[in-house]
């Protein structure tokens, strides 16, 4: 029987394959690959860079918290328990080896995927194997990479160094007592890890303990949070906070991009209702959506870039959700309108220079129908990335060709990663960074480009859009 195969990353990867196209691609790349890394987004711990502790284990690192991994493998019929991932009501869990061997015994699925590529180069490049993994090498991964988080080259704060990062951005809840960041600011760290205002507990009326959260929100500040204007203040108050601990910009997870605007009465019967738990499907739409169009407000105040990503159908499966709670892979892409549901925003506010918005998508249909056409009008528009299930190499290309020809690379906001998995975060960029070097090239090879016109865009792909979009 064969052995095990080798883990080999093709310095090509991700370029075109028609050979004079490859050979831009790659020079393009090398003007890029070793610039630092700006991470404006994501989802990592900050008590990892606060505690500055060791990681536990491989699986508690690299399996259990990255659903991108556990959503496939329970596709698959892989039960998240075997998976180490924890049920809300204490039931046990595989032990981290199992639920590794778990994992290698599965890893065949992720061919082909973006999942693969970033696992691929991690182990490659963070870890030093030379052989896949697979059931025959789980043992041999798990005590490798055991071995290596037991160092101190692997604790969080020097994998920051090792991986160039720049900057990186966690993301909190107002509720937040931001000791992590606080710490981190004591110790140096704060200019390099950020936190992100995520209002999503206490603006939304369908989020579990929306009540309750809001009365801790108005304790937090002093405020009181059951007249409108005491409401607004008191986010106005968590989001000075946040500013304090380098915060730069704010981040929405509506179901959708519904906006509004309404009088002060209409606003505090909304609120009423909300706190009194009998708001309905369609005034909790119109109380998000106002609250989106204050946070604008709020913004062109206090200059925080506001990050908006509507049209996640979020914890599809009840069962899940009571059982494990959220954010376990079971959120799904909807439809999603911009054109009419950003008018009540953009029509109060889309013309203010000073104003940055950051359009996400779960709908790619919208790319060159919508967000480009905006984008490419209003000042204070930016197109974010391919998000979640499209932050993939066909995703980055489908982006970039539906969207740079109308709204150009100017009104893009770079790559950000919007990752809970640390280690993976130089490989997401390296995909990007590619996968752009390749559409460059392509269109240097069609006479649409120079050369050093693309060279000069790489690098803003790479870093420089992210630095300007959010304001770093």
């Amino acid at each position: 029987m064969a052995g095990p195969m080798a883990l080999e990353l093709h310095p090509d990867r991700l370029f075109p394959a028609e050979p004079s196209v490859r050979a831009i691609a790659r020079e393009l790349h090398g003007h890029v690959a070793e610039l630092p890394i700006v991470s404006p987004h994501g989802h990592t711990d900050p008590a990892w860079f606060a505690l500055d502790e060791p990681f536990s284990d491989p699986t508690r690192l690299l399996v259990t918290p990255d659903h991108y991994l556990t959503r496939m493998l329970h596709s698959q019929g892989v039960a998240l328990e075997d998976l180490g991932v924890q049920p809300l009501d204490g039931s046990p869990v595989a032990d981290p080896r199992s639920a590794w061997r778990t994992f290698a015994s599965h890893v065949h699925l992720f061919r082909g995927t973006p999942s693969g590529l970033w696992l691929d180069q991690t182990f490659a490049t963070v870890f030093g194997l030379e052989q896949r993994l697979g059931p025959a090498t789980a043992d041999l991964y798990y005590d490798r990479i055991a071995e290596a988080l037991a160092t101190d080259a692997f604790r969080p704060r020097a994998l920051l160094d090792r991986f160039g990062i720049e900057v990186l951005a966690t993301t909190e809840s107002p509720l937040d007592d931001l000791a992590h960041h606080d710490r981190l600011i004591a110790e140096g760290w704060g200019g390099r890890v950020i936190t992100t205002f995520r209002p999503d507990p206490v603006v939304d009326p369908d989020f579990e303990d929306y009540g309750a959260n809001v009365a801790r929100l108005g304790e937090l500040t002093g405020c009181d949070v059951t007249r409108w204007d005491g409401y607004l203040e008191a986010l106005r108050v968590r989001r000075a906070d946040f500013r304090a601990r380098g915060a730069t910009a704010t981040d929405h997870g509506h179901p959708s991009a519904v906006t509004a605007d309404h009088d002060r009465a209409t606003c505090q019967r909304l609120l009423d209702a909300a706190l009194a738990g009998t708001l309905d499907p369609g005034g909790a739409e119109q109380l998000r959506g106002q609250v989106l169009v204050e946070m604008a407000a709020m913004s062109l105040e206090d200059g925080m870039v506001l990050q908006l990503h509507p049209g996640s159908r979020r914890n599809h499966s009840p069962r899940v959700l009571e059982r494990f709670g959220r954010d376990k892979g079971a959120d799904i892409p909807g439809r999603t309108d911009y054109v009419d549901a950003l008018r009540p925003l953009l029509d109060r506010f889309g013309l203010e220079r000073d104003l940055r918005i950051i359009l996400f998508t779960l709908d790619e249909s919208t790319y060159a129908r919508e967000l480009a056409p905006l984008a490419g009008f209003y000042p204070c528009l930016t197109l974010g990335p391919p998000w979640w299930f499209f932050d993939s190499v066909e995703g980055m290309w489908r982006h970039r060709r539906a969207v740079t020809e109308t709204a150009g690379f100017a009104n893009t906001a770079g790559f950000n990663d919007d990752t809970r998995a640390l280690l993976s975060i130089p490989a997401r960029h390296d995909v990007a960074r590619r996968v752009d070097c390749a559409h460059l090239a392509t269109l240097v090879a069609e006479h649409r480009l120079s050369l050093d016109d693309a060279a000069d865009l790489a690098e803003d792909c790479a870093v420089r859009l992210a630095r300007r979009a959010y304001r770093l």
